[in-house]
């Protein structure tokens, strides 16, 4: 185990529970590093930070786990947290309409770069970080030991394979054990809030589908009904599918991936048949492939009652930050052009880089350079099985509004 100093001055956000440390901020390592390893934590004085993993070729040298002196670095500590994050979620084993929540939130849980979904009987995890990807059997099986999923399938997140120095790969734990694919593997299946889902193996963004945005999925069916509805950048048409059991006139999706959106008219069709939404629902959904930050600027102006943007990613770090300001910007001044008079838009940042202030102050500013007034009347962040460690602010990445444009 390492020992490490931290630099004068540069103590302060360990201390408060902060889980990163940059190079730039250790000023002593011994003895000399060599391979990733714990390590213990100090201030330049020697009082006790916590416990971390050291790791130079991670583009976040050191990840604090553990600010409990009595705790003891290694496999067992990781196991217990994996398995304390799974006991918090106990309530949403027993959800009546609702198989696909997450298990562990990364930094949130004490478990750095990892994200792990359930999807009924199967479990996907995403690995962004060297952290994740040492201890994922050791996390595989003791997950297998707490719920004994039919399979954990493992992906490496691509946005972090390069600054992690991670090949990308997808593994697959059967039993607590690493396993061959089954090449012959259906699609997992699920429910979410009344309506059925599929995620292919090995396929699709990130695990296969956003359990981030459950609770918003269901919040704008209180809108939706008797509105023509866009569901821009709609992916595999989670809001599409709850925007038409709300009873929306109609819905056109537009999303970059034609894949996608074939699996989007397969699980309206899926649903439809399950009785999950209105017979007919199949004649009312449209779907377009094509850039949606352009697709919108040609788009017909006063055609739609509510639209909902979910855009990618556009800040991936702090120094992203200001461009994608400016393309948020954009993407929701054109919506509020285009959008019909009254008409409702829920717009979302999953950028960690972008505070919730920022998102607001930016919806201003599309505000006032379109000529129109906006009154926000929800406040949107991911559910509960993703929560905000307020040590950690970077864990609340996922923010949203529902707005009325006023014209």
């Amino acid at each position: 185990m390492y020992r490490i100093t931290i630099r004068e001055g540069k103590d302060k956000a360990p201390r408060r529970h902060h889980p990163w440390v940059f190079s730039g901020a250790i000023e002593n390592i011994e003895p000399e590093a060599t391979d990733a390893d714990w390590a213990e934590v100090y201030t330049h004085t020697g009082l006790f930070i916590a416990y971390g993993w050291y790791d130079e070729k991670s583009h976040i040298t050191l990840r604090l786990i553990s600010w409990n002196r009595k705790d003891r670095p290694g496999e067992d500590l990781v196991r217990r947290l994996a398995r304390e994050a799974v006991a918090r979620r106990k309530p949403f084993f027993s959800l009546p309409d609702t198989t696909a929540f997450r298990l562990i939130h990364g930094d949130a849980d004490f478990l750095p770069g990892l994200a792990v979904d359930a999807y009924g009987r199967e479990l996907r995890a995403v690995v962004s970080s060297r952290f994740a990807a040492h201890f994922l059997p050791a996390i595989a099986a003791e997950l297998d030991s707490v719920l004994h999923p039919d399979l954990l399938e493992a992906v490496t997140d691509r946005q972090f394979a390069s600054l992690e120095e991670l090949p990308e790969r997808i593994r697959h734990f059967r039993s607590g054990m690493e396993t061959r694919e089954d090449e012959n593997r259906e699609n997992a299946r699920f429910i979410e809030n009344g309506i059925w889902f599929e995620a292919a193996p090995g396929k699709g963004q990130k695990s296969g589908f956003y359990c981030d945005q459950r609770d918003n999925r269901r919040i704008i069916e209180d809108y939706a009904a008797g509105r023509r509805v866009l569901d821009l950048f709609s992916y595999t048409g989670g809001f599409t599918l709850h925007a038409l059991k709300a009873g929306a006139l109609s819905v056109d999706a537009v999303d970059s991936s034609e894949s996608a959106l074939r699996h989007l008219l397969y699980q309206v069709h899926l649903n439809e048949d399950r009785n999950a939404i209105p017979t007919g629902s199949r004649e009312k959904v449209t779907t377009t492939t094509a850039n949606a930050f352009e697709w919108i600027r040609e788009s017909e102006e006063g055609k739609y009652g509510m639209m909902i943007l979910d855009p990618p990613k556009l800040a991936k770090t702090k120094g992203a930050l200001d461009n994608a300001m400016k393309a948020y910007k954009d993407l929701n001044r054109v919506a509020m052009l285009k959008i019909a008079a009254g008409g409702i838009i829920a717009t979302f940042s999953c950028s960690g880089a972008m505070s919730r202030s920022d998102f607001q102050t930016m919806l201003a500013w599309a505000a006032a350079d379109a000529g129109v007034e906006i009154q926000i009347l929800r406040t949107l962040s991911a559910g509960e099985d993703h929560p905000v460690r307020l040590s950690f602010p970077e864990s609340e990445y996922l923010k949203g509004f529902v707005i009325r444009v006023l014209k």
